[in-house]
């Protein structure tokens, strides 16, 4: 069982928190692992990820699958939502996007491992998939599949 006194410092749980204006201002908030001595995924899953296309302002939709091993720290979930919803009014293409969360997370986290799956949906009619990972997956931990397909269009 964990000690409930390492959700002391968070800011932004429990509490009406103002929607950052970039991704670069969001404040990516973590807590110390009470289970720092056993190795296991974390996922989280956000299936309504929105950005904007840099050249033409457009919105650009995707399915996003984040799974990480952590070390000495959890990112706290509030602080990554305000995160991701970050990137809504933020112009940048796919590939940046994804690789910039992952990016962020392990800089912040210093995660034993890390991926992230980004599932576009069809803008021009090619979608686009981003996928990154990092760091070496701890033998003996079960990764299940991102359970996300690839885009069929209509057949």
């Amino acid at each position: 069982m964990s000690d409930n006194s390492i959700y002391q410092n968070l800011t932004q749980l429990g509490g009406n928190t103002v929607q950052p204006e970039s991704p670069e201002q969001s404040v990516l908030e973590t807590v110390p692992n009470p289970q720092s001595d056993v190795d296991y995924v974390v996922r989280f899953t956000a299936p309504e990820f929105t950005s904007l296309c840099p050249m033409t302002g457009q919105p650009d939709f995707a399915h996003l699958v984040l799974d990480y091993v952590p070390g000495e720290r959890l990112v706290e979930s509030k602080s990554l939502k305000l995160f991701l919803t970050a990137f809504r009014n933020h112009g940048a293409f796919h590939e940046d996007c994804t690789i910039s969360i992952a990016r962020r997370l392990w800089d912040e986290l210093n995660p034993k491992w890390l991926r992230i799956g980004g599932y576009w949906y069809p803008r021009g009619g090619i979608p686009i998939d981003v996928f990154f990972q990092q760091g070496e997956l701890p033998e003996g931990v079960w990764l299940p599949d991102q359970g996300v397909a690839t885009y069929r269009g209509r057949g």
